[in-house]
C-alpha cells in the first residue's frame, strides 16, 4: 500500500533539496528520519515536515507500523518562480528569481526493488 504526502510551494530552490530527496530513497522510514535530521540543510527541515506527515498518514489513515514502512519515493519538483527585480546603475534593473518546490514522499509496506 502507498501512502503519500505533499509540501507545495516550499519557498527553496529545488536543485538545493534533489540531493537530500535522494539519499532519502529506498531507505526505511526511521532511518531516513535518522539521515534529515542529522542534516544541517534547511532542506532537510522541509522533507522532513513532509516524511513525518506521510509517516503519520499511514499511522492514523491505513493503520500502519511506522517500523515497517519503506520510502519508496522521495521527489522534489520545480514549483512556480516569484519574479522580482533588484536595482543597477543609471536606472536599470535586474530581474532575480525566487525559486519555489513541491516536495512529494511516497512510502510503502514493502521493501522497494531497486531499478537499474
Amino acid at each position: 500500500m502507498e501512502i503519500k504526502a505533499v509540501s507545495k510551494y516550499v519557498r527553496m530552490s529545488p536543485t538545493k533539496a534533489r540531493d537530500l530527496a535522494r539519499a532519502i530513497q529506498g531507505k526505511r522510514a526511521g532511518e531516513a528520519l535518522q539521515v534529515v535530521e542529522v542534516n544541517k540543510r534547511k532542506a532537510a527541515v522541509c522533507i522532513g515536515k513532509t516524511l513525518k506527515s506521510a509517516i503519520a498518514n499511514a499511522e492514523n489513515n491505513a493503520e500502519l507500523s511506522a517500523d515497517r514502512l519503506w520510502v519508496s519515493q522521495a521527489v522534489v519538483e520545480n514549483g512556480p518562480t516569484i519574479p522580482r527585480y533588484w536595482p543597477r546603475a543609471r536606472g536599470s534593473a535586474s530581474p532575480i528569481r525566487k525559486k519555489t518546490s513541491h516536495i512529494r514522499v511516497t512510502l510503502t509496506d514493502e521493501k522497494p526493488s531497486r531499478k537499474k
